[in-house]
């Protein structure tokens, strides 16, 4: 908030050039920056085209293990020939080695926006074949690859596993967490960058993370009256086209006073969402309800078995039989209708629907007769 301190005046003063230190105080709480209520920071709503994190893969091969690797399974006794022929190593082919204490493993990494080379990022390790546990293993040094198969980095180190197993020699076994997955926190060594062209496109994008109209013109709006009218246009839902000069450090500059910039997003279209597996509704502020009458009534049919012992009269020649006997019973609540008077808001959603006492199930059912009957101004997604 920027604050403003004015100098203290006499009294003879102000009755002098009241007029005129009335007039210069508006005009400076005019020019004061001020947050609109219920704005958000530009840079909150989406971001530019083109800076983005990259997914980076590579295969693998983890060391060290304490006996829980993969044994002897094919693909991992060729990946340990692979890499022992790289020192020059030659096994020969009928041999195949023991390779408890090594695992075949897939490694994950994003590659950051602007990384350069020489920077380290972070990478997760899971096991591809049969190992139980990456504990105390260490990976070997493996390149990882972009979607264009160049290498974009290089991986090695220790890993961090956070669960583990145990078994014992009856079979019995215990796991704690996923001990086949780990990560090496800065694990890996950017060697190329990835070029993002923002300071050579003819115009800079700035696209929402979700689609408006309403906000992609506000967003264009603010822009204009920052910068100059002309400079940022809306080209659809999602796209803002900004008008910016050639080069990196100017348009960096630009960049971060549009990303800092107060607009007012517009009001999420109206959405009930339930899950019917947990029963959780979630009611956006924008829903609104028609009239409409709701009751919710409670039928509980109740059957109550029992057997009776039925005794014959004394030297009837009868025998003694075993007779069942049912009561049924119904039991109905009496709930009184309920009036939805029209377009409330949510309180008067959550309110009306605490009133006729409906449980999560039951609200869901009264929710999609309410869309049913076009009462419910909302889309109804049910997961």
């Amino acid at each position: 908030m920027t604050s403003l301190v004015l100098p203290r005046l006499s009294a003879r003063h102000t009755r002098r050039h009241g007029g005129w230190w009335l007039a210069l105080i508006a005009l400076l709480v005019a020019i004061l920056p001020a947050n609109p209520a219920g704005a958000d920071r530009i840079k909150d709503l989406g971001g530019f085209q083109g800076i983005r994190s990259n997914q980076l893969t590579g295969y693998g091969i983890v060391v060290g293990l304490p006996g829980t690797g993969d044994d002897n399974l094919e693909f991992t006794v060729q990946s340990v020939k692979a890499v022992a022929s790289r020192f020059g190593l030659q096994l020969p082919p009928n041999v195949n080695p023991g390779l408890k204490n090594a695992a075949v493993v897939m490694i994950t990494a994003e590659l950051p926006a602007f990384a350069k080379p020489g920077q380290r990022i972070d990478i997760t390790v899971a096991s591809v074949g049969k190992a139980k546990s990456l504990r105390g293993g260490a990976l070997v040094l493996t390149p990882l690859l972009g979607a264009d198969g160049q290498v974009y980095a290089m991986a090695q180190g220790n890993l961090a596993v956070g669960g583990l197993g145990a078994e014992g020699k009856d079979g019995s076994q215990i796991v704690v967490n996923v001990p086949s997955t780990g990560r090496i926190p800065e694990g890996a060594t950017v060697e190329r960058a990835v070029a993002t062209g923002f300071d050579r496109t003819p115009t800079l994008t700035f696209n929402l993370a979700r689609a408006d109209f309403t906000t992609a013109q506000n967003v264009a709006a603010v822009i204009n009256q920052r910068l100059g009218f002309g400079t940022a246009q809306a080209t659809d839902a999602v796209s803002v086209s900004v008008r910016a000069p050639v080069g990196a450090d100017v348009r960096a500059t630009l960049m971060s006073e549009i990303e800092n910039l107060d607009v007012v997003a517009a009001e999420p279209p109206a959405k009930v969402i339930v899950n019917a597996r947990t029963g959780t509704v979630v009611i956006n502020s924008a829903v609104r309800v028609g009239p409409a009458a709701v009751t919710h009534g409670k039928l509980t049919v109740r059957i109550d078995e029992s057997q009776r012992i039925s005794q014959p009269a004394p030297f009837s020649q009868g025998q003694t039989a075993m007779q069942q006997k049912s009561r049924l019973a119904v039991d109905e609540e009496h709930r009184p209708m309920f009036l939805l008077a029209p377009g409330p808001k949510l309180a008067d959603v959550v309110k009306a629907v605490n009133a006729i006492g409906a449980s999560p199930a039951d609200l869901v059912a009264i929710l999609e007769a309410l869309k049913e009957a076009g009462a419910l101004k909302a889309e109804l997604i049910v997961l």
